[in-house]
């Protein structure tokens, strides 16, 4: 499968957006973000399963309805739950002065890396579904 580059991508969403209207384009743009988090938790809780302890953390994992932020369709992941893992997810990406390396240290940032083409994947064969 060889690589294509589209220039020109706003007037190409314009387009769109003119002939299927905003809803549609809101609807699948949703759809594919939706899968897309899916793709990223998946991979995100295989990296957490690494450095498991009680399981918390995998089980916090949350991710929002699509939202609009400053005109972007967007989801966001995060931690909620009665654990409150919210409050040392950080410590486990970074570290802490007392424990710089702990076993957890970048699994959030290697999800992301290993997630990368999935996630693309998701999003451009749910955008095809969507406009056919």
């Amino acid at each position: 499968m060889s690589n294509v580059q589209i220039k020109g991508e706003k007037e190409l969403l314009a387009q769109l957006e003119k002939r299927l209207g905003k809803e549609k384009m809101d609807e699948v743009s949703d759809i594919a973000l939706m899968r897309g988090a899916e793709v990223f938790v998946e991979e995100l809780k295989s990296q957490f399963a690494s450095f498991k302890d009680t399981g918390a953390s995998i089980e916090e994992i949350q991710v929002t309805q699509p939202e609009s932020i400053h005109g972007v369709r967007t989801v966001k992941i995060h931690w909620k739950g009665p654990d409150n893992r919210y409050r040392i997810i950080h410590l486990n990406e970074f570290g802490t002065v007392k424990n710089p390396n702990p076993k957890g240290k970048g699994a959030i940032a290697r999800a992301m890396m290993n997630a990368k083409k999935a996630y693309r994947k998701a999003i451009k064969d749910t955008v095809m579904e969507g406009f056919k």
